[in-house]
């Protein structure tokens, strides 16, 4: 209906926007553009149609292949910019906050919404009017902009954000561990 049609996968899009060389995203450093062929774009690695009509297409990538955009104290966080849509697998060991790397961003919090699935562990998240809430494996989570998270144990995540946003959080991060 409207701006969605049936496929044998369920419903897709009608259409999606074009990518633009103008997008933040794609002027951001960390975030590499290159052209994978005609109708196709390259971003670290996944392949991203650069329009879509009326033909299906698909985009996939094995979760543990993805490049690292970070990694220290063992923290990682794989991610790939497909389009507009960031994916990411996000990893933390047991004690990791982000809290203190957060330092210097707008109150001092996670300003990218995210959307995800906790795969293994469990997620504390203080939001930003001071309530707080534990996500465990098996859970589906959206968090607005204006978060903390900490770990008590070993965590893993697949985490779906703005890829805009992400970026900047990520090069926040890696900034503050001078990476």
């Amino acid at each position: 209906a409207g701006s969605w049609r049936p496929t044998g996968r369920g419903l897709m899009p009608r259409s999606l926007p074009a990518l633009s060389m103008k997008s933040p995203r794609i002027l951001h450093a960390t975030c590499k553009f290159r052209p994978a062929g005609p109708g196709t774009n390259v971003i670290d690695g996944g392949i991203v149609p650069s329009a879509i009509n009326d033909e299906e297409i698909t985009v996939k990538q094995k979760l543990t292949s993805m490049p690292k955009r970070l990694e220290a104290g063992g923290v990682c966080i794989q991610a790939n910019d497909w389009g507009e849509l960031n994916v990411a697998r996000i990893r933390f060991p047991k004690g990791a906050d982000a809290t203190p790397l957060l330092k210097g961003l707008p109150q001092d919090l996670c300003q990218c919404p995210h959307w995800g699935t906790v795969l293994s562990g469990s997620i504390h998240v203080r939001y930003a009017d001071g309530s707080e809430e534990t996500v465990h494996a098996g859970d589906v989570y959206y968090w607005p902009p204006g978060h903390t998270v900490w770990v008590d144990e070993d965590y893993e995540a697949v985490e779906f954000s703005p890829s805009g946003p992400m970026c900047e959080v990520i090069d926040h991060l890696n900034s503050k561990l001078g990476n």
